[in-house]
């Protein structure tokens, strides 16, 4: 019985030998496996590379707004101011991308998650929430800083372009009688410090942002910043020769309407980039549908502001008129800048409606004002910016009326003043306006002896 019991224990024993050797290799295995899912874990942040192509992505069509900048100015202009138009855009976003690195990046963001801090240094503020650093250059090399959860570079790229379409609204308010040199020198003070601080209030940590104030992507920021430069500009420079005559309003058709109706077009386009990508974040589930309603919901405003302006410049001039009908697509974008991820389709729908009576009515306000706006940036960008961030509080919560007032009040008096006054020592030191007969002749001879349509007669 013994003899039997020991036989059976020994051939288990054998037969439970190769079991226990893959046991034993099955939980090496697994130990393995589970370090290597942590070493590639450590290595690879989903989250870190997806925010990153937001950036980049809504970089891109944000810079792709430039052009249609251009188009669009190029198109309201009359044929003699075309090239003089082209320059100044090509020449504008150049300027602002160099200003951006020397000054802006870390001016505007001057706490720890944006500037070029130092060893044991927390926060860049020369003034605590109100001035950053004035020369401190960007810094993107590197070893990547994952737990800021994007390449600093990325958000680097991004926000440039905010900066360099803050000085393209300015560029078509003033154009056929400002020369090229002193706008290209407000450019440089414009990207380089006043938009940097002002923008430095609110997405940087600063004061303005500690109120409670809300600006999303830019409705006040960016557009009502660069329609306040452009209409301290304007106060300045005096209407064009022959537009306010003996009471009347003298009609300065553009050359070439196709040319702003691709403009429009292109400017709707890098609108997703520039309202989507302000999402800052693509790596979670709920990330990614936050960018898709504020893509949804820039569209819908888009697309009401156009709407309202074709019928109310039916109502109003008994015809429909293709420039109200282009601005009115812009001022919804603009007014759902603000706050495109909190209202439902409706409210984006009415918010941007909104924005397209703006323009109707505003247009011809400034003309009796004897501002003269050529592309009708001042009621795009400054007044449809202004009822944007006043719409905030309709739909997001934790914000008021009184804040959003305040703090566009705040960011205006700002950018107004000191436009005005760079404007003003500009005027005095270079002076800001070409000749009469250089204004009649066209800007793109006087200025640059060459015409955009050579063998057209001149317009």
């Amino acid at each position: 019985m013994t003899m039997k019991l020991q036989n059976i224990l020994t051939v288990g024993a054998l037969i439970a030998l190769p079991t226990l050797g893959l046991a034993q290799e099955t939980a090496e295995v697994a130990e393995v496996a589970e370090v290597v899912a942590e070493e590639v874990a450590a290595v690879v942040d989903n989250a870190f590379i997806f925010n990153t192509l937001l950036f980049l992505i809504g970089g891109f069509l944000v810079f792709w707004m430039a052009a249609g900048f251009a188009m669009l100015e190029a198109g309201l202009v009359r044929s003699k101011n075309v090239t003089t138009q082209l320059t100044k855009n090509i020449a504008l976003f150049a300027i602002a991308s160099i200003m951006y690195w020397l000054m802006g990046y870390n001016l505007m963001y001057p706490g720890s998650y944006g500037a070029d801090l130092g060893e044991g240094e927390t926060s860049a503020w020369l003034m605590d929430g109100i001035l950053g650093p004035i020369l401190r250059l960007a810094n993107i090399g590197g070893e990547p800083a994952i737990a800021s959860g994007y390449a600093t570079g990325s958000d680097f790229f991004f926000q440039l372009m905010f900066c360099a379409t803050t000085a393209s609204i300015v560029s078509g308010t003033l154009a056929e009688r400002i020369k090229l040199w002193p706008f290209l020198i407000f450019t440089v003070v414009l990207t380089g410090f006043i938009y940097p601080v002002e923008a430095s209030w609110q997405w940087g940590g600063g004061f303005i942002a500690a109120m409670g104030f809300s600006d999303f992507a830019g409705s006040t920021l960016v557009h009502a910043a660069g329609g306040f430069a452009a209409l301290a500009g304007a106060l300045i420079l005096g209407p064009r020769l022959g537009k306010y005559k003996d009471g009347r309003v003298n009609p300065m058709p553009g050359s070439n309407l196709a040319l702003a109706t691709l403009g429009t077009f292109i400017l709707w386009l890098g609108w997703f980039g520039f309202n989507g990508a302000s999402q800052l974040a693509l790596g979670t589930e709920a990330d990614a549908n936050a960018v898709a309603v504020i893509f949804a919901n820039t569209n819908m405003a888009a697309a009401s502001g156009a709407v309202t302006a074709m019928i109310l410049s039916q109502v109003v001039y008994k015809k429909v008129d293709l420039t109200m009908l282009l601005n009115g697509a812009l001022a919804g974008l603009v007014s759902i800048t603000a706050g495109p991820l909190d209202p439902t389709l409706f409210g984006a729908v009415w918010i941007g409606a909104v924005g397209g009576v703006i323009v109707i009515f505003a247009i011809p306000m400034l003309d009796k004002l004897k501002i003269d706006d050529v592309v009708g940036a001042i009621p795009v960008h400054l007044l449809a910016g202004f009822w944007g961030t006043l719409a905030v509080p309709f739909y997001t919560e934790g914000t008021s009326f009184a804040t959003q007032i305040i703090g566009f009040a705040i960011i205006g008096a700002f950018v107004f003043g000191v436009s005005l006054v760079v404007w003003l020592i500009l005027k005095a030191t270079m002076g800001l306006r070409v000749s009469q007969e250089a204004e009649v002749n066209g800007l793109d001879l006087s200025e640059l002896g060459m015409e955009a349509y050579p063998e057209f007669t001149k317009g």
